[in-house]
């Protein structure tokens, strides 16, 4: 299992291969990147928490337990966690494929070497 450490949660990627599993931790009052992915695809399904969905530049929608959002290619998003946040996403395998349009801790596009450790346990 591989751990993600973000400035705004963490990634626990519990399966990589022709699909991605991943639980993903947003703290409260802290958001991910307004990105998009040329060709990653995702569905996310919130375990706990409550989420403003953001799509686009512009348009919300608040997500809560039990809600799922699905991500095509090309569009922008961002979660920000309303509550402490814990979703689960299921992806294509391009993990790397994200273009930042906004992102509050000034990080670039791709991966962010700093963030990656490997977790043994």
């Amino acid at each position: 299992m591989k751990i993600v450490n973000k400035p705004w949660g963490y990634e626990k990627w519990l399966h990589e291969g022709k699909y991605v599993l991943k639980e993903i931790f947003i703290k409260k009052g802290f958001k991910t990147s307004l990105q998009y992915h040329k060709k990653k695809t995702e569905t996310n399904y919130i375990i706990r928490g409550k989420a403003k969905l953001q799509w686009s530049i512009v348009g919300y929608e608040i997500k809560k337990k039990g809600d799922y959002f699905h991500v095509n290619p090309n569009e922008a998003h961002r979660v920000e966690a309303l509550t402490d946040l814990l979703m689960i996403e299921a992806s294509t395998p391009e993990v790397d494929d994200i273009v930042r349009l906004e992102d509050d801790y000034d990080r670039g596009n791709g991966r962010i070497d700093s963030e990656h450790e490997e977790d043994n346990k």
